[in-house]
């Protein structure tokens, strides 16, 4: 097969309009695929000020530039749109099998606007795209919905879809694909289901042209030999995220209560796991294959799951935290921000901040039939749960004093059960990720595992300080990362094989380099693909400032700055306000922002540039 730039649709859900295109070779140049490009669209359509629910918030599902190839672990895509969560832009990365099909069905990506007068949904296959009545599967969860549209379709078909938590707004509402494969942050589910959209479903089975098969064939077997050496592989593929856990808690940074608390039970250890284990499994091409087969029906929980609903409720019972974990997925809800806004509330509770009067039942840490019920009726806006539904934007509800105990940036509720008051680099990162509190922008993982000054000097390229409780050079640390973080979301794979996502020893720009030139046939160098991570992340914060977001919303929760670690090894740290300030001023310098963290009139002169001179 010989490789072109993939198709791109804008789909008109209130006319039924399509229209496809391919797009530009110079776009690809520019930002490869999946987010890159997702971001470009976005820029390019999202007027300033639009209302998340607005039919003229654009909806883009983008696949990676190598998703679906047999470069491993390219499973992933992208959605996108303005979040009605956060305050800014929204967008969710998920694995497991939608990508590879949609890219096999014959798409790179979809734009979607409008609002559909009925529900439907998307039906992509060789080519074609159709609208289709979705009538039928309103009203279903995620897995009944799947199930239903491949009893009504055929095998063979994948399916991304919102349960009725999308259908009903929610602000933290997810997008599911199979049992637990969540674009999860920043409600993309929501404004879905304000589109009246149900899913969008593709069926593969064309195959993915890529300019060198042979030569790719031999480079996956190479990869996946050099990725199976990697001692974090191998403990992913036997534990799954859960084994980060363990340390975690022992440090003393696990999220707990809210926050009022950095240590918790023993006993979501990942071993603990095993009796709701039945094996492990994986996404389309995944060489890692760090996903549970729960006992319970569905798949998972992840880490961040063990943290938001298990540590942060005061849950320690296993089976209690897989059972959530099943029905968060269910329901089409967001694990962290789920866990973090329930946990928000108990604490708020507990303070006198809201009573019984609002929340019709008495809010307790460690209650798993309290959690389930809160859950359920988020998912459905009935009663309290409505204006939990709400996540950080409650705080009109609760009144003014709520915000001093939310665990949100941006208006998007942290994400990574850590507790960043002990490592300066994780708190600057979630600090300045551009969709909010997100470990995934940003993560510098190799800051906790005490590696020798020359390794770290070899992948930073400069002289690193490897204390995770120094402010310094913490901000090459986190630029770094969201660079190269940008490029692996662009080409669709997994972070699990990242250069620097919990280990120096995985896929980095000069693999990249290669295959990309199997996949597409196009030369990259190294600094040129380090440029466009650069690129990426000058344009997230190019469309951030232009709904009002800036240097005042680069910061921490009021706890992280004034509350120190009451338990464990990590006893007595925070974040020192005037040691963040100087370092967010840094991280600023090294990005070329100015002191408000805006773009140089150039760069931004340059963005623009690119968004008005191409026309698709």
């Amino acid at each position: 097969m010989t490789w072109s730039p993939g198709v791109t649709a804008y789909i008109d859900l209130t006319t039924g309009h399509i229209s496809p295109f391919l797009t530009p070779l110079p776009l690809v140049r520019k930002f490869l695929g999946g987010r890159g490009l997702n971001m470009y669209y976005l820029a390019k359509h999202l007027a300033p000020g639009t209302d998340p629910f607005s039919p003229d918030n654009p909806l883009i599902f983008g696949a990676g530039l190598v998703t679906g190839t047999l470069v491993p672990n390219a499973s992933r895509c992208n959605v996108s749109a303005r979040s009605p969560e956060a305050w800014g832009l929204g967008d969710a990365n998920f694995g497991g099998f939608f990508g590879a099909a949609m890219r096999s069905a014959g798409f790179d990506r979809l734009i979607i606007t409008g609002h559909s007068p009925q529900p439907c949904y998307i039906y992509l296959d060789d080519g074609r795209v159709e609208l289709r009545p979705a009538a039928a599967y309103w009203g279903l969860n995620t897995r009944a919905t799947q199930e239903q549209l491949r009893k009504d379709l055929g095998p063979g078909v994948q399916v991304a879809c919102i349960g009725t938590a999308g259908e009903n707004r929610v602000r933290f509402a997810a997008i599911i694909n199979g049992l637990k494969n969540a674009a999860g942050r920043g409600g993309m589910g929501a404004v879905m289901g304000s589109k009246n959209l149900k899913a969008v479903v593709a069926r593969g089975g064309h195959g993915v042209p890529v300019a060198d098969k042979d030569g790719l064939i031999r480079e996956r077997r190479s990869l996946t030999e050099y990725l199976q050496k990697s001692k974090v592989v191998q403990v992913l593929g036997t534990y799954g995220t859960p084994f980060l856990y363990e340390p975690s808690n022992t440090l003393g940074t696990i999220r707990t209560h809210n926050s009022q608390l950095n240590a918790f039970s023993p006993r979501l250890n990942a071993s603990y796991f095993k009796e709701y284990s039945r094996g492990m499994t994986s996404c389309f091409g995944c060489v890692v294959h760090c996903r549970h087969r729960n006992t319970l029906g569905g798949e998972g929980p992840e880490y961040s799951t063990l943290g938001s609903l298990g540590a942060n409720c005061g849950i320690d019972d296993v089976g209690e935290v897989v059972r959530l974990n099943n029905l968060v997925n269910d329901l089409g809800l967001d694990a962290s921000s789920a866990g973090g806004i329930i946990a928000w509330a108990i604490e708020l509770y507990q303070r006198g901040i809201i009573d019984k009067e609002l929340t019709e039942r008495e809010l307790t840490y460690g209650d798993a039939h309290l959690v389930t019920s809160l859950i359920e009726d988020i998912a459905a806006r009935r009663g309290f749960g409505n204006a939990l539904a709400e996540s950080s934007r409650a705080t009109d509800i609760f009144g003014p004093e709520s915000l001093d105990y939310l665990p949100a940036i941006k208006g998007l509720p942290q994400s990574d059960p850590h507790d960043c008051r002990y490592i300066k680099s994780f708190a600057l990162g979630i600090a300045v990720a551009s969709r909010g509190a997100d470990h995934l922008r940003n993560r510098p993982t190799l800051d906790i595992f005490s590696f020798p000054a020359p390794l770290l000097r070899e992948i930073y390229g400069t002289d690193i300080d490897p204390d995770p409780t120094s402010y310094r050079t913490k901000e090459v640390m986190v630029a770094y990362h969201e660079d190269i973080y940008a490029v692996v979301d662009s080409l669709g794979i997994c972070k699990f094989v990242c250069h620097g996502f919990n280990s120096p020893h995985l896929l980095k720009h000069s693999h990249f380099r290669d295959i990309i030139r199997l996949v597409t046939g196009l030369d990259f160098s190294p600094q040129e693909l380090d440029s466009i991570g650069k690129r990426i992340v000058d344009l997230e914060r190019y469309v951030n400032h232009r709904q009002g977001l800036g240097h005042r919303e680069d910061t921490l929760p009021r706890r992280y700055f004034e509350d120190e670690m009451p338990l464990g090894f990590a006893q007595g740290h925070l974040i020192h306000r005037a040691q963040f300030q100087a370092l967010l001023s840094r991280y600023y310098a090294l990005r070329g922002w100015d002191e408000e963290g805006r773009l140089s009139p150039e760069r931004g002169a340059e963005l623009e540039g690119l968004l008005i001179g191409n026309k698709e």
